[in-house]
């Protein structure tokens, strides 16, 4: 399992300096079903803007 999750999103509640996600959670989703051939395929559904 992953120690470090890096996240380029600043504007997200979960981001932290460094380029640390800070979610308890990480939820990633394929446009193609249960399987993607590459990152573009994917999205992150644990991104929540920072109010």
């Amino acid at each position: 399992m992953a120690k470090d999750v890096k996240c380029e999103v600043n504007n997200c509640k979960y981001w932290m300096s460094g380029n640390r996600c800070q979610a308890d959670i990480i939820y990633v989703v394929s446009h193609t079903g249960k399987s993607a051939a590459n990152e573009k395929e994917t999205d992150c559904q644990t991104f929540e803007a920072n109010v």
